[in-house]
């Protein structure tokens, strides 16, 4: 694969970013009743929702986009195993997000859609924790602080999501989850987006990318 390919293939977490990004900012508008605020990003994908064809297409896009930077962050590598890792579990989630089971939308009786909706998101989020980890160590000093700043966030905001979660599978209210869900996921989006232009400047100037074991 030459560098070209290479860089389009990481040009590709950018865009997956934006996507993600335009998704939860225009989708949502298809659906007078939905309230950013009180509902999580995957009731616009739940079973019946007004807003799932439009939001299926576009997470499939998403996907491969994000599949596709793995690709590119696994060949751009080289010999650093740490960050070849962070390309495999990147181009995991990918796939993860292609086969994505639906959640019922609330009030209706928990199915085994629900149940593997929950386990895909459970191994979605530790991938994800893993990614930024191994990618924080695979790069410069101010990247590992930005990451571990990413961590923090996702942390924080993920336990903040996780402690509301219960009121969606009773119909209680969730007065802010949809917020604390969409900071997490604006702080890993942007992670992304900075690690792929890391990646792509690296890239541009041939800088070899030594695993710090090997170093």
């Amino acid at each position: 694969m030459t560098g070209n390919e290479t860089r389009a293939l990481l040009v590709c977490g950018i865009a997956s970013s934006l996507l993600y990004a335009a998704m939860n900012a225009f989708i949502p508008l298809l659906w007078s009743e939905y309230s950013v605020t009180t509902q999580t990003i995957s009731e616009l994908s739940a079973v019946g929702a007004p807003t799932r064809p439009v939001w299926v297409i576009t997470g499939l896009l998403y996907s491969l986009l994000y599949a596709g930077f793995g690709w590119g962050v696994w060949k751009h590598a080289a010999g650093n195993r740490r960050l070849r890792a962070t390309g495999v579990m990147i181009i995991a989630q990918g796939i993860l997000g292609v086969f994505w089971p639906p959640m019922q939308q609330r009030g209706n009786e928990f199915a085994l859609t629900d149940a593997m909706h929950i386990a895909f998101a459970i191994v979605t989020l530790v991938l994800m924790l893993m990614t930024i980890v191994y990618g924080a160590m695979s790069l410069s000093p101010a990247f590992k602080r930005y990451s571990i700043a990413t961590v923090v966030v996702f942390l924080v905001f993920g336990v903040l999501t996780g402690i509301e979660s219960p009121g969606i599978a009773g119909n209680l209210p969730t007065p802010h989850i949809g917020v604390w869900e969409r900071i997490n996921m604006a702080a890993i989006m942007l992670w992304v987006l900075v690690s792929a232009v890391a990646l792509l400047r690296d890239n541009r100037a041939g800088i070899a990318v030594l695993d710090p074991q090997e170093a």
